[in-house]
């Protein structure tokens, strides 16, 4: 059997306010053919198909359309499963009108995937959490496991909770437990798979939502999933690569696009996978194309900042602009790099100070007005501000009129 693996295609999502779905619908075309050529078997989606929960219509359409393409009038198999970014209910909501066309959606880990035909294959087999596939002559048992969040991973695991409540404490081993659990529905004369959409110890954490992981408590150890899965299809880190500790058994394909400055460093790309029964999987890469990049120019002041946005006019990119300067950037420079280079997301001076060192206005965001004022007047003057200068300041900056001042 011959699956394809991707994940992360965060259909819909902006850049710094700017529509992404021209280079994702150039994708999705590129995509369809790259299955059509490779005689995939089943495609296997892992979850983030869209960026929210309310996608675009257009979004939508462009989904509706591929997953129609890439069945091919339902000689292939579709398998996706729902990420942190997705609507689980409404994902699914088109799932009895895609059974005829081959395509498997699968919202939540308590969701059971019906029976029956599928397209030209079979559904044969399936419960909270797993399929077992007739396709082309071979089965394939399928843990399926969309976004566990704790809510979703206590209600799957809710009678063994009260049971097992003192041991199993962390996430991490909650998710050992449910693989553990639907492992054993794989059986020796079976392709084993697991698809799921999830955090895993040891990986490169680029491009993924650090909102998701709520400290690390989101974090699951690469010893959790199961040895007889033969492979293991994950999503939500937008860099390809293989999970430490698995014998390059658990891999995260990685989102198809650059979707923000971290991810401009490698190739997008995702895994053909041959499989046999009772053997090792073997693995292909398929490198995607870039079809607008994301550049970071850093330029040494404004007129050379200014003059590589007139040479680079007609380069079609996405451009943040670094400039190195003594002073801020004045609206009129600004509305001449803009004028010549369109596409510039985001315009940041690189000020330096009496010392000749960056002064990061980032770390300003993130800051109080007294905290910031206390730092500089530290940096300045070598001690700390007298408390009643910072309240002097604040009283000053707020309005206030001194009557609510207390000694």
């Amino acid at each position: 059997m011959r699956i394809l693996h991707t994940s992360d295609w965060h259909l819909g999502k902006n850049l710094e306010g700017h529509s992404r779905m021209d280079e994702q619908e150039a994708f999705l075309n590129d995509f369809v053919d790259i299955v059509s050529k490779n005689n995939i078997d089943m495609t296997i989606i892992a979850g983030d198909i869209y960026d929210g929960a309310n996608p675009p219509a257009r979004a939508e359409k462009m989904f509706y359309d591929t997953l129609k393409k890439l069945s091919s009038d339902g000689d292939r198999i579709t398998v996706v499963i729902a990420g942190n970014h997705d609507n689980p209910d409404r994902l699914v909501a088109a799932g009895p009108l895609a059974m005829e066309h081959g395509i498997i959606m699968v919202g939540t880990p308590k969701s059971i995937v019906p029976v029956g035909k599928y397209g030209k294959h079979r559904v044969i087999n399936s419960g909270e959490g797993f399929i077992e596939l007739q396709i082309n002559g071979e089965r394939a048992v399928i843990i399926t496991v969309p976004y566990p969040s704790e809510k979703r991973l206590n209600e799957v695991l809710y009678g063994e909770m009260d049971e097992d409540s003192a041991r199993i404490k962390s996430y991490s081993e909650r998710i050992k437990k449910l693989f553990d659990n639907l492992s054993k529905n794989y059986r020796d004369d079976t392709i084993n798979i697991l698809v799921s959409h999830l955090f895993t110890m040891g990986n490169e954490d680029t491009g993924i939502d650090k909102n998701s992981q709520l400290g690390g408590s989101f974090i699951v150890d690469s010893s959790c999933f199961p040895k007889k899965a033969q492979y293991i299809a994950l999503g939500h880190i937008h860099k390809p690569q293989i999970v430490p500790g698995t014998d390059k058994r658990a891999r995260y394909s990685g989102s198809p696009l650059e979707y923000n400055k971290k991810e401009i460093n490698f190739k997008k790309k995702c895994f053909i996978v041959d499989l046999k029964v009772g053997e090792k999987c073997k693995v292909q890469e398929v490198e995607f194309k870039t079809y607008k990049p994301i550049e970071v120019w850093r330029c040494k002041s404004i007129q050379a900042a200014i003059e590589k946005c007139i040479e680079n006019k007609d380069k079609d990119c996405w451009v943040y602009l670094e400039i190195e300067t003594d002073t801020y950037i004045g609206e009129e420079d600004i509305k001449k790099m803009k004028a010549a280079k369109k596409d510039i997301l985001e315009i940041m001076p690189k000020i330096k100070d009496k010392n000749n060192e960056d002064i990061d206005i980032n770390n300003f965001s993130n800051k109080s007005f007294d905290e910031i004022f206390k730092e500089f007047y530290l940096k300045e003057r070598g001690m700390n501000p007298e408390r009643e200068l910072v309240d002097l300041l604040l009283s000053v900056v707020n309005g206030d009129d001194g009557e609510n001042e207390t000694n």
